[in-house]
């Protein structure tokens, strides 16, 4: 039986649409069995209510405490039996109480090559913008797992990417998007297989 997954998006929803088609069509041994979103506005919610896909919205502005998000999200994971969380343009920090639920088991997108360009404040544009106003000659995208912290936890999958003399932050976006596409299924799939070890701060992929 293939893994639940959960997907937790906050915008348009092309990453969820991704790791969807990817389970459809066998690449990931899961499926999406639940969409939580948390701007109303979300592309996402559509895609998943068109798929026949449950969504929940949880905002952290509905609560008081961490606690009690976690806790709400915890509740909807069990509701779903879900396996797996995947983070796809998620532009929130997930609580330790969920990290320490599901440990090695949440997968998450950036869009540049961590440790560089990520933590708190870079995502969307700011990210490709700052890697343009720095100046480096390539960026690309990260897959990693999540642990307590803002993109701070072990790297899975990395692909560079050129930054050209022309590009400008939505150019390079355009170019690196599509590799998270192909990265981010790559990765969840993974999981799903149980191929993933983690010491310290280093993955280590099981051959299938």
């Amino acid at each position: 039986m293939g893994k639940r997954i959960a997907v937790f998006a906050s915008g348009g929803g092309t990453n969820l649409q991704a790791v969807m088609d990817a389970c459809r069509d066998g690449r990931i041994p899961g499926e999406v069995a639940l969409v939580v979103y948390n701007r109303k506005k979300a592309y996402a919610r559509v895609r998943a209510e068109d798929a026949g896909i449950p969504t929940r919205y949880i905002n952290k502005l509905q609560f008081e405490t961490t606690e009690e998000k976690d806790n709400t999200i915890l509740t909807a994971l069990r509701e779903y039996r879900i396996d797996i969380i995947v983070l796809a343009g998620y532009l929130d920090i997930m609580g330790p109480m969920v990290v320490a639920a599901y440990r090695r088991r949440i997968v998450n997108t950036h869009p540049a090559l961590i440790p560089a360009f990520c933590g708190m404040g870079y995502y969307g544009e700011r990210v490709h913008q700052a890697a343009i106003d720095y100046g480096v000659k390539v960026s690309g995208c990260t897959i990693h797992l999540v642990d307590e912290g803002a993109d701070t936890g072990p790297i899975l999958l990395q692909e560079a990417v050129p930054v050209l003399d022309t590009d400008d932050a939505a150019t390079l976006a355009a170019r690196i998007l599509p590799v998270e596409h192909r990265l981010l299924p790559e990765a969840v799939a993974l999981l799903c297989e149980d191929r993933v070890r983690v010491k310290g701060r280093r993955t280590m992929i099981l051959d299938a």
